[in-house]
């Protein structure tokens, strides 16, 4: 048998199919569905070719081969515990979209398994396994491969079907890996298709040859199909002859760099083996992930990506390694797969980035949670109980950030369980929360039934025009249509033709008037009504409005040029973050107003000022080059192929519009747009800041907005300047002055606290007392804050020798308390931070320390001198 590198496996495979036997390479997809709701994750290597098997789309050629990234999170428990089990693997395999069936589909897979062109195993190393109703495929491995009939096992387990649709028996083919991995006569699982180690099965064929109906029955197909299925990573535990998928090259080279990062040896432990593997295994599909534009967050597929960091970070405790390292390996990843999937390799600094972040937030709550569940666990076992509490597990979500998975296996290695009912409730009850702290919204996008029986024509044309004739096409009041409208009454209104810009994409609607004969309304919003047509939300300001009646639909022109403006400086705005930040920045979310913008982008990390400093002047050169846009409607295929930026979670259809801005910028956009850069005028950024895990928020206003924004920073740095009595200019240098001074009177003001701290305690050593043998001070120092009384205590101490001393002070409704106890004492049983905590609780308060010093606060002064009169009795009961 050949030894090949995953990386070999994977080429040798697409080489047979495509040039051999004349399929097609379908790239490998994006992880991040773009187009099926359905999904969450790309999680097989037919999930991206369902277009073709549904008959939305008609290949070029029937015949399809390809290597997918995918993952499958629905088992991550017994991930790193077993052989095989991953979140992140690839799927090799070959379709046919009606063209050919079982009799090629088999013969290919075993030409390619035991050519010696090809793979080259031995062929009485292979078994297979049928349906037992598929007499088919029986004759075809039988008769036409020659597979002998012990070798060619029936299970009713063969057979594909997910519910409604294509259905249809398959055949798994199955290696023997030697008796070394079982050699029990009397184990009833030693079989291919049963649960052991030695028969593995690698290459799954399904033929789809039957529909489900909705009735339950079955009806064969008209086309049938094929869809097999090759993983790649325990096909290279067998070529490669290893125990484990994990002890592939398409792993090793990560367990190595994770020996190097935490000093400890795979292979030798069993339980740090799980460690090793969980890490490897997370931090591949993490970087392809993130690499594929999915971000860690609270909900989604963010969450996955948050479980799997935070469970890697879990694990890698086990091998000692405790401070965030997982980013360190994303190189690695990127090494391994470079040859096929560059793209990891290309965005390792911004998927470093994101992965270290989220490390650092888990790792400053993750100690604190973690003794938190300690002592959830202590006390539920202390009452007896097996079970944490729902409401425990909630908290420990809620504050701590713990995964309610993390929990559980936490919870499995005490031997208890999880009260999840619990947790759903408290979920709830929190979503409810949340509900009633929302304000009520009116909403257009709230609509109603009749709404969706409207499907009068409704054309828009205000991309070149802002007036217009137009008939009104309907009325629509409070939820029924209506024949007419009186002035004060708000309605909606659907026009044959409208000059009005619905709500989309982030723009906001126009406003305007819509004027018929005696009768006006004012516009106040658009919306998309169900059916596609611009719902117009007015109220009537004169006369009596009819359907049918001719009226003339006038858009408010200079709110539109307002809109417009910021529009485009949206898509400047874009590409100029893309240029200082990195590729990786994408819209996340974007609101276009008259009087400001609003732009939502992925990045992972603070803004430096500079940076922003240079994404506003692109901007604005961009402005003042003159640039003229053009506009244009393309096939969506051919906008892509242009590199126009399509907004992911934005569906497009076949036919787009494409907003170029000169050669900088090119989107696909349905929004109004200024004709040239110029008539921006001016772009000003107004704010920047984090609004949630690698998303980020600029607010900036362009044109009139920007001038006045300008205007008052002016006039605020005038103000600034007469009070600094300066000029506008030199504010800085008087800031920095009026800093200096302010430094140096604080080194007087505290070289004076200190001298008069010095003269205080000299006069407190007559105060002290001698109790059963022992020196003890205490007193109220008027005026004194904390550092003021930790010196004094210092210097009480130099003073007196042999001491217990406690000072309080109290200022602003607030006490400070310190205690300090010299060193003969302490060795004679005397503690400073135990004495501290029993006199502060006596004043409302608590702290601790030091055996030598111990401060704490208190929130009651009335009580300071009953807690210092303490002091005496606490050093007699020592």
């Amino acid at each position: 048998m050949k030894n090949l590198t995953g990386s070999q496996i994977r080429s040798m495979f697409l080489e047979f199919f495509s040039k051999e036997k004349g399929h097609t390479i379908e790239p490998s997809a994006s992880l991040v569905p773009h187009d099926d709701p359905s999904l969450l994750w790309i999680n097989s290597g037919v999930a991206t070719l369902k277009k073709y098997f549904d008959g939305r789309v008609v290949p070029e050629n029937p015949r399809i081969t390809n290597a997918q990234k995918s993952i499958r999170t629905n088992d991550i428990e017994n991930v790193g515990k077993t052989a095989r089990h991953h979140t992140f693997f690839e799927m090799l395999g070959n379709f046919s979209i009606g063209e050919y069936f079982k009799v090629e589909a088999i013969e290919w897979a075993w030409e390619f398994l035991t050519s010696e062109k090809w793979i080259g195993w031995d062929p009485e190393l292979l078994s297979v396994t049928i349906h037992p109703e598929d007499n088919e495929a029986y004759d075809i491995w039988r008769n036409t491969i020659g597979l002998p009939e012990e070798r060619i096992i029936r299970l009713e387990g063969n057979f594909w079907d997910i519910g409604e649709g294509p259905s249809g028996p398959n055949t798994e083919i199955f290696y023997d890996r030697g008796p070394e991995y079982g050699n029990d006569p009397s184990d009833p699982e030693l079989y291919p298709g049963g649960e052991n180690d030695r028969y593995l099965e690698v290459w799954n064929l399904v033929f789809s040859q039957f529909n489900h109906n909705p009735d339950g029955t079955y009806t064969p197909l008209p086309k049938k199909n094929i869809d097999t299925g090759m993983g790649l990573e325990r096909m290279a535990s067998v070529v490669q002859n290893v125990p484990t998928n994990f002890d592939t090259d398409l792993f090793i080279p990560i367990i190595r760099a994770t020996e190097e990062i935490s000093g400890e040896k795979y292979g030798q432990n069993k339980e740090t083996d799980v460690a090793f593997k969980v890490i490897a295994d997370h931090i591949r599909t993490v970087a392809f992930a993130v690499g594929d534009g999915a971000l860690p967050s609270n909900e989604g597929r963010g969450y996955v990506l948050r479980r799997l960091l935070r469970r890697a970070v879990r694990y890698a405790k086990q091998i000692n390694i405790n401070r965030p390292f997982m980013y360190e390996l994303v190189p690695v990843v990127g090494e391994i797969m470079d040859d096929f999937y560059p793209e990891v390799k290309d965005k390792t600094d911004f998927i470093q980035k994101v992965i270290k972040s989220e490390e650092e937030r888990f790792h400053e709550t993750l100690h604190e949670g973690l003794a938190i569940l300690a002592t959830v666990i202590k006390k539920e076992k202390e009452k007896g109980s097996d079970t944490i509490t729902g409401a425990d597990i909630f908290r420990l979500y809620d504050t701590y950030g713990f995964p309610v998975e993390l929990t559980e296996e936490y919870a499995e290695e005490e031997g208890m369980k999880v009260d999840h009912s619990g947790f759903e409730v408290e979920m709830e009850q929190q979503r409810e929360r949340a509900r009633a702290a929302r304000q009520d919204v009116d909403s257009m996008q709230v609509q109603g039934g009749v709404l969706r029986d409207v499907k009068v024509e409704s054309k828009f044309v205000g991309y070149d025009e802002l007036k217009t004739n137009s008939t009104i096409a309907a009325i629509i009041k409070n939820g029924e249509l209506v024949d007419s409208a009186t002035s004060g009454e708000e309605v909606q209104l659907i026009l044959d033709v409208t000059p009005f810009y619905a709500e989309s994409g982030g723009q906001i609607a126009d406003r305007g008037v819509i004027v018929g004969e005696g009768s006006s309304v004012a516009v106040k919003d658009v919306q998309k009504a169900p059916n596609g047509q611009n719902l117009h939300q007015v109220m009537v300001t004169a006369g009596t409005l009819r359907t049918n009646d001719k009226v003339k639909a006038e858009v408010d022109a200079e709110n539109r040029v307002k809109i417009i403006k910021n529009h485009t400086a949206t898509h400047l705005l874009h590409q100029a973050l893309k240029d200082v930040l990195g590729e990786h920045v994408n819209q996340a979310g974007s609101l276009v107003e008259p009087d400001r913008l609003r732009f939502d982008f992925s990045h992972f990390g603070q803004i430096k000022p500079e940076e922003l400093e240079q994404v506003e002047q692109i901007v604005n050169e961009k402005i003042w080059r003159n640039i003229e846009l053009d506009i244009s409607l393309k096939p969506i295929a051919e906008a892509k192929a242009m590199g126009a930026m399509a907004l992911f979670g934005e569906k497009y259809g076949d036919i787009v519009r494409v907003v170029r801005v000169g050669d900088y910028s090119l989107e696909l956009c349905g929004g109004c747009h200024v004709p040239n850069t110029s008539v921006i005028g001016l772009f000003k950024i107004v704010s920047e800041g984090g609004i949630g895990a690698g998303t980020r928020r600029i607010e900036a206003v362009t044109g009139e907005s920007a001038y006045k924004t300008l205007n008052e920073q002016v006039g605020l740095l005038k103000d600034a300047a007469e009070k600094l009595k300066t000029n506008p200019k030199d504010i800085a240098a008087r800031i920095d002055s009026l800093m200096l001074e302010i430094k140096q009177l604080h080194r007087e003001n505290e070289s004076l606290a200190t001298k008069l701290g010095n003269i205080e305690a000299g006069n407190l050593v007559t105060k002290a007392k001698e109790i059963d043998g022992v020196t003890v001070l205490t007193a109220n120092v008027q005026g004194a804050d904390m550092n003021n009384l930790r010196n004094m205590a210092d210097d009480l101490k130099q003073k007196l020798g042999s001491v217990v001393i406690v000072l309080g002070s109290a200022q602003e409704g607030k006490v400070n308390l310190i205690a300090a106890v010299t060193k003969d004492l302490i060795e004679k049983g005397y503690h400073a931070g135990k004495l501290i905590k029993e006199v502060a609780t006596r004043c409302g308060g608590g702290g601790g320390g030091r055996p030598d010093m111990a401060q704490a606060g208190g929130k009651d002064p009335e009580k300071l001198d009953a807690a210092l009169q303490f002091v005496e009795e606490w050093v007699k009961s020592i």
